[in-house]
């Protein structure tokens, strides 16, 4: 039997504080960093023994050229094979890295990937949180059933 779920996650990156205005003021200039803000749709198909996920990523922030998701698996999952994006696997850590046709990520966009894995057929949570270029993507998400 086929089972859906759905996690939706999503946050942006706070602004700076009133000091931190104030001292801007009498600081150097600097260069100005893209603030990154996203929410993560994660969507599973799965059966015993395997699942296979569909990811979007939706970019609330300021445009990105050249895209990198990490999130953790809790439960044994393992990365088998991946589409739009080179996934791969160090212990419980996952890295999703764009590939040269979708790297431009405009704010207000989206892009998607996909991926494979194994489960070890009782569990397969969805990850708790994901980071877009290493800004955690957290918030009032949404979860999904099994």
């Amino acid at each position: 039997m086929i089972s859906r779920r759905t996690f939706r996650t999503g946050g942006v990156l706070a602004a700076a504080t009133g000091i931190g205005t104030v001292l801007a003021l009498f600081s150097p200039i600097s260069p100005a960093h893209s603030a990154v803000a996203c929410t993560v749709n994660y969507t599973v198909s799965q059966w015993s023994g395997g699942f296979v996920a569909d990811v979007r990523i939706n970019n609330l922030g300021e445009a990105v050229n050249g895209w990198r998701l990490t999130w953790s698996f809790t439960a044994g999952q393992q990365v088998v094979s991946g589409w739009n994006a080179t996934v791969s696997q160090s212990g419980s850590a996952v890295t999703a890295t764009s590939m040269g046709y979708n790297a431009a990520l405009p704010g207000g966009a989206s892009t998607g990937f996909g991926f494979q894995g194994t489960s070890n057929g009782t569990t397969n949570p969805v990850p708790g949180s994901f980071a877009l270029n290493g800004t955690t993507c957290t918030g009032g998400g949404g979860g999904g059933g099994g």
